[in-house]
Formats: structure tokens, C-alpha cells, sequence
């Protein structure tokens, strides 16, 4: 039997991106968000609140770095998510993690992260619910060697990544395949 729950964002899995800016300064500034995705071959979209110092870094920069986090960075990354740039000056120096400014856009590349999509900002969005998108174009993706397959594509089962789950606030670490898309289900397709 079903229940009704009322209205909840209750999706799962939620990925945890890790987005990289440069401030005016040009210091590190890292957020944790689990509020966007990817939305065409090249493009992603970032949902976040405009008063985040990651927003006027982004409308200041027109560049991001978006990163998978790892569970061997979890604590940092959940870190990220819990202080703002604008309350703790040295919000990335405090947890020892380093990073190099991109080749391909104006943002800096956080080094710990074993994937980081390069991201130069295509439009932004103030919709009319009072949030604030942002879609990024996909300039450069870069990986370690070590969570690449012997072909040199990401092999998701070595990125050690985790879900954020809106339940119940956990995190949880993914990577087992238990199919494969465009073929599991093709049973289903009628034969002529």
C-alpha cells in the first residue's frame, strides 16, 4: 500500500558537486550543492541560492570547476557545504586540500577531486520562483589516471564517489554496475 507523503524533494540519488570559484581576490572558494546536473551532451546546470558567495563568483568570473566528490573527501566536502566563503576567510585553507588554476577557465581546479568538469558560464537564470540557476558550458573534463579504465574512459566503479540522500541527510558511496543502459531492459522490445 502507498502513503502519501505531502511535498518533499525526495529524489535519490542526488550526486554532490563540488563547485570551484575564485572570489575578487582571487582566493579558492568551494560549495557543496546536490541541486543541478547535467543538461545536454556539453552543458550543465547549477541551482543554487544567490546569496552564496559561490553566486557573485560566478557572475563576477563567468567560470566555474565542477567536481565529483570522493569518499576519501567526504568530511571536506560535507565541510564546504556547512560554512560560507563569507563568513570563514580561509574556508578552503582549513582543510589542507589544494588547487591550481585551470588552463581552460577562470576557476581553479581542486586537486584532491579524482574528476573535474571545466565550466564557462552560458546563461544565468533567475526564475520566476526566486531561484537562480546557472548553465555552464563543459570547456575540458580532466581525470586522475587512477579512475580511468584501460581504454582511458572514467570507469565509475575506481571515482569512490557518493550520493547525497535527502531522506534522511546521509551519504552514501556508490559504484557497483548492475546493468547496462540500452540493454537491460531490451527484453521488452516486440520483435516483428
Amino acid at each position: 500500500m502507498k502513503k502519501n507523503l505531502g511535498v518533499h524533494p525526495y529524489v535519490f540519488p542526488m550526486p554532490i558537486l563540488m563547485i570551484a570559484t575564485y572570489d575578487e581576490d582571487g582566493k579558492v572558494d568551494v560549495m557543496n550543492m546536490a541541486w543541478g546536473g547535467i543538461c545536454d551532451d556539453n552543458m550543465v546546470a547549477l541551482n543554487i541560492s544567490e546569496d552564496h558567495q559561490t553566486a557573485d563568483n560566478i557572475k563576477k568570473r563567468r567560470a566555474f570547476t565542477l567536481s565529483i566528490a570522493d569518499v576519501d573527501h567526504l568530511e571536506e566536502s560535507d565541510y564546504f557545504g556547512t560554512v560560507s566563503g563569507r563568513n570563514v576567510a580561509d574556508k578552503f585553507e582549513r582543510t589542507g586540500m589544494k588547487a591550481v588554476k585551470s588552463n581552460s577557465v577562470d576557476a581553479p581546479i581542486i586537486l584532491d577531486y579524482p574528476l573535474t568538469l571545466e565550466c564557462s558560464v552560458v546563461e544565468l537564470e533567475h526564475t520566476t520562483y526566486g531561484g537562480f540557476r546557472v548553465i555552464g558550458e563543459i570547456i575540458n573534463v580532466i581525470a586522475d589516471e587512477e579512475v580511468l579504465d584501460k581504454d582511458g574512459h572514467v570507469d565509475p566503479t575506481k571515482l569512490n564517489a557518493f550520493v547525497f540522500d535527502q531522506f534522511q541527510n546521509g551519504y552514501y558511496k556508490i559504484g557497483e554496475k548492475v546493468g547496462t543502459a540500452w540493454q537491460s531492459g531490451r527484453k521488452f522490445i516486440k520483435k516483428n
